[in-house]
C-alpha cells in the first residue's frame, strides 16, 4: 500500500466528525459495518456516510476522503511514485480535499464557472488557454453537468500537451452500453428521476470512453480488484478514466 499522504486529525476532531455523522444519519450505526482502510492517511476502522441521499461506508473518519479521492490516490501512487509530481495541472470543480493536498504547489491550478476560491472562473466549453498549456486536466463528476459535453471534452483535449493526459470520472451505469440523454427532461424533478440528480444532463454508459476517443483522447480505465474495493471503501460501480493525448 502507498505511504500515507495526509496527516491524521486529532482524536477530538475525529469524535466531532463521528458525532456529526450520527446526528445527520443515525441509521448508519444501526448495523455492524466492515472495517475499512484509507490509503491516503493510513486510518483503519469505521467509515461514515456522506451525500444526499447518504452513502454508508463512504467517508474516511480521519482525513475525510470519499471513494473517488481514494481511488484517484491509488492510481496516482501506484508503484510507489507520484504520477502528478512536476506536472502543470488544471483541476475543474476541485474538491476541497484535493485542494488541501495540493496547497502550496505552484503547478496546480483550479477552475470553475461558479465555485469560489478557484484560480480561474471560466466555462469548460470555451477555455481561454493556448493549445497544449497543461500536462494534466482533472474533472471528477463534472461532465454530466455540461449541456455540450463533447465540446467540453474537445476543449480539454486541446489544452493538454502532447504526451499529457486527463483524469476523469462520471456517474456511469455499467449495465448500459449507450449514454442516456433526453433533451425533453429539463426540470429538476425530471432530471432527478432520469439522471439521479437535479442538475445532471445525462447518465453515462460504457460509451463514455468512446466519447473521449471521438475528440482524440486514448482512454483507459483504472479500477481495482473487488477485494481491494472492499478494503479501501471504494464503489464497486465507479472507476476513473485516464485519457492520454498522443
Amino acid at each position: 500500500m502507498p505511504a500515507p499522504a495526509f496527516p491524521p486529525i486529532s482524536p477530538w476532531r475525529r469524535l466531532r466528525r463521528l458525532l456529526g455523522a450520527a446526528w445527520r444519519d443515525p441509521g448508519q450505526f444501526a448495523v455492524r459495518h466492515f472495517p475499512r482502510e484509507c490509503p491516503i492517511c493510513g486510518y483503519q476502522g469505521l467509515f461514515i456516510s456522506v451525500g444526499r441521499p447518504p452513502r454508508w461506508d463512504a467517508r474516511c473518519l480521519a482525513c475525510g476522503s470519499r471513494e473517488r479521492h481514494r481511488l484517484t490516490h491509488l492510481w496516482r501512487t501506484e508503484g510507489g511514485g507520484d504520477r502528478l509530481a512536476g506536472k502543470r495541472i488544471l483541476h475543474f470543480a476541485p474538491e476541497k480535499f484535493l485542494m488541501r493536498q495540493m496547497r502550496g504547489n505552484p503547478l496546480y491550478e483550479t477552475a470553475d464557472l461558479f465555485q469560489k476560491g478557484v484560480t480561474h472562473r471560466l466555462d469548460i466549453t470555451a477555455l481561454p488557454f493556448a493549445d497544449g498549456t497543461y500536462d494534466v486536466v482533472m474533472a471528477h463528476h463534472v461532465l454530466e453537468h455540461i449541456d455540450d459535453d463533447r465540446r467540453a471534452m474537445a476543449e480539454l483535449f486541446r489544452v493538454v500537451k502532447p504526451g499529457g493526459f486527463g483524469v476523469f470520472s462520471v456517474p456511469l451505469n455499467g449495465t448500459r452500453r449507450e449514454t442516456y440523454e433526453n433533451p425533453a427532461v429539463t426540470d429538476a424533478a425530471g432530471r432527478m428521476a432520469h439522471f439521479s440528480a437535479p442538475d445532471h444532463r445525462r447518465m453515462y454508459g460504457l460509451d463514455f470512453a468512446d466519447r473521449l476517443a471521438s475528440v482524440g483522447f486514448a482512454p483507459e480505465v483504472f479500477r481495482l480488484p473487488q477485494d481491494q474495493e472492499v478494503r479501501f471503501g471504494l464503489l464497486g460501480y465507479e472507476w476513473i478514466t485516464i485519457a492520454r493525448k498522443g
